[in-house]
């Protein structure tokens, strides 16, 4: 079995690739000679698939999986850890914020007995405010909501063991939230700080609804509180409701001065379907997940690999 083993989820990434490949064939030759660079080509539009299969052709170190269309970064690198060979299994991607450099200390720490070692961010160069804030906020809501450990400002940028692997294997959920998925399988975890560069080349293609919809996924995956915030809503409403139920029986039969109000029905009205259409798209998205699964299909269809 190959020692280590490294992921590359690829998406629109042909500026970086050359920079990356030279980088981590450094780093990871320095490590041991038993590796492989395995990159996922996730339906990159560019050139991207081009020049892995040149690397490809000229370092038998260098494998590929290319598939049919672009599935998402969370499946690209579930196809890495499908395919992956190594004792020792790294995720870094492709942009080159993270350093490939910081895997010869990652491996090192590995070493002394940890199964996961994960890449804590200090600052995050070239990155606006409010991705910077949103992402903050974000993993501090996640985990005060959940009952695992998800460790705060960290990325998929991280080494793990090969038991780890396996445990990942076995979860075929098809919203994927691998760190939530890393810190709910539990064993030796550490973490090493490291400063976060700029992007090397071209624009990420995490978009803001990407964003969002990566959030929901991790939310919905490792907390049911969106759930029991909707059974309190509605209990709540529905108190409010038979108590202004009451007062309005009395004014009408009691004190007599019940005076029609377009206004004030038109309030309620809203206000309890307001309510209604919050609490029923919450349970949507957690139907709509299990709807997925249930399905089965195959997280992703390949069309070449090497």
């Amino acid at each position: 079995m190959t020692a280590l083993s490294v992921i590359i989820p690829i998406y629109n990434e042909e500026g970086n690739i050359p920079a990356l490949y030279e980088r981590l064939k450094k780093v990871v030759s320095a490590i041991t000679p038993e590796h492989e660079l395995l990159f996922v080509n996730d339906g990159s539009r560019d050139r991207s698939i081009q020049l892995i299969k040149e690397f490809t052709a000229k370092d038998s170190t260098v494998r590929y999986i290319d598939f049919s269309r672009n599935f998402g970064h969370q499946i690209a690198v579930t196809a890495g850890l499908d395919h992956a060979k190594g004792d020792a299994v790294v995720i870094i991607d492709a942009d080159l914020q993270d350093p490939p450099e910081l895997i010869a200390e990652m491996y090192k720490k590995m070493k002394q007995g940890y199964e996961v070692v994960y890449a804590r961010r200090r600052n995050r160069k070239g990155e606006g405010w409010l991705k910077k804030t949103t992402a903050k906020y974000f993993y501090r809501i996640l985990a005060s909501i959940t009952s695992i450990d998800i460790p705060l400002d960290t990325g998929d940028f991280r080494i793990m063991h090969r038991s780890i692997v396996d445990v990942l294997k076995q979860m075929p959920e098809q919203q994927k939230f691998l760190r939530g998925q890393i810190s709910w399988a539990g064993f030796n975890q550490t973490f090493i700080e490291y400063d976060r560069d700029e992007r090397h080349a071209g624009k990420t293609g995490y978009t803001y609804k990407k964003m969002i919809r990566f959030a929901l996924d991790g939310i919905t995956s490792f907390s049911t509180l969106p759930l029991k915030f909707a059974s309190a809503l509605g209990f709540i409403v529905s108190i409010a409701a038979f108590v202004t139920s009451l007062y309005v029986l009395f004014s009408k039969f009691v004190m007599h001065d019940a005076v029609p109000g377009w206004a004030s029905l038109m309030l309620v009205v809203l206000f309890l379907g307001g309510v209604q259409l919050i609490c029923i798209g919450i349970i949507g998205e957690y139907i709509s997940r299990m709807s997925a699964n249930v399905r089965n299909r195959p997280l992703y269809v390949v069309r070449e690999m090497k």
